[in-house]
């Protein structure tokens, strides 16, 4: 399931990695094309029955739910990354945050959620929503429930025999990425699509707050990777490196500086996502009430007609320095003119 696309070479004679391997190097990965395939169709059947009903679903949440989420875990699973993966640290660094951060980021913002509940029957979106609604998923998606787990699936990846171990294991490998790919939605899905799995008390400012300080615990495994003394997967790097490659030392503190760096990268356009939903959320709050008061206004004064004349206009209350002036000028004038 895990062979070279291009050439059936061992990890120790794969060539230097250039700019040229890396963009034209590929492996096809059966089990993540499977999820890729079945991800994208049920996205695609959702989109058509709308139409067919007569229904639009934005174009910009389709493009973005392929390109940035399916496209992330395509690139992270089959592409050059996951050729080099066994034989440098750095791109499977690259591959667990993509899998943990960008994929999450892209699938949440199609907004799959709502297009099954607005693409299926009335029973099975019911059935939907309260799967989503249930307690285990409102715990799992609490937000410090949630971005503790995403730290600790990231520090369990790389500070116990778990990823050594997923480099030795194909089957293992596979869930490594299902795993951080499922703790990245838990913090992503419910913050923009999903409000109803939150706390009332997480309104917009909130979970813009919370987003910052995601941003912060994001970066702290790239830190500790890119610091760390010890070498992780140290014995499976160093008995795999082929004759080109860097120190293995060197090696993880890129990998922990590409963590760091897309984790912060992807901080940005979470935080504007998340600001962009609450300003359209006040323009709407905004419309209704002008609608309700238009409607109360309405009622209170009535069109007129010939039971009902036209509602005298109240002249208009003038400030006490306009109406107190007046008082004195004239006052001043009687003055005068008795004198």
């Amino acid at each position: 399931m895990r062979g070279y696309a291009l050439t059936e070479l061992s990890a120790a004679e794969l060539p230097e990695p250039t700019v040229g391997r890396l963009l034209s190097s590929w492996q096809l990965d059966v089990p993540a094309l499977l999820l890729v395939v079945a991800l994208g169709a049920s996205y695609g059947w959702g989109v058509v029955r709308l139409r067919r009903r007569g229904e639009r679903w934005p174009v910009a949440r389709t493009t973005v739910f392929a390109l940035l989420g399916l496209g992330a875990l395509v690139v992270a699973t089959m592409s050059s990354l996951a050729v080099y993966d066994h034989v440098l640290f750095w791109p499977a660094a690259v591959q667990n945050i993509l899998l943990d951060l960008v994929a999450p980021l892209g699938l949440a913002l199609g907004d799959p959620l709502r297009l099954a509940v607005e693409a299926l029957s009335t029973a099975a979106s019911g059935r939907v929503r309260r799967v989503v609604s249930g307690k285990v998923v409102r715990v799992l998606t609490f937000p410090l429930v949630s971005t503790a787990l995403v730290l600790t699936t990231e520090l369990t990846v790389y500070f116990t025999p778990y990823f050594a171990t997923a480099l030795r294991i194909g089957w293992l490998h596979e869930l490594m990425y299902l795993h951080l790919l499922v703790a990245g939605c838990l913090v992503v899905v419910p913050v923009l699509t999903h409000e109803e799995a939150l706390p009332s008390w997480c309104t917009h400012p909130v979970r813009a707050g919370l987003i910052f300080l995601d941003g912060i615990v994001d970066a702290v495994p790239g830190v500790v990777v890119m610091t760390h003394g010890a070498l992780i997967a140290g014995a499976w790097y160093l008995h795999h490196a082929p004759s080109w490659s860097p120190d293995v030392q060197h090696d993880q503190q890129l990998g922990g500086g590409a963590m760091l760096s897309i984790a912060e990268l992807v901080a940005l356009p979470f935080l504007l996502a998340i600001l962009f939903q609450w300003a359209r959320t006040e323009r709407a709050q905004t419309a209704a009430l002008d609608r309700r008061l238009d409607a109360e206004l309405a009622v209170v004064v009535p069109a007129p007609t010939a039971d009902h004349p036209p509602v005298p206009v109240l002249e208009r209350v003038r400030p006490w320095w306009e109406t107190e002036q007046n008082d004195v000028a004239a006052r001043i004038r009687r003055q005068q003119g008795d004198a």
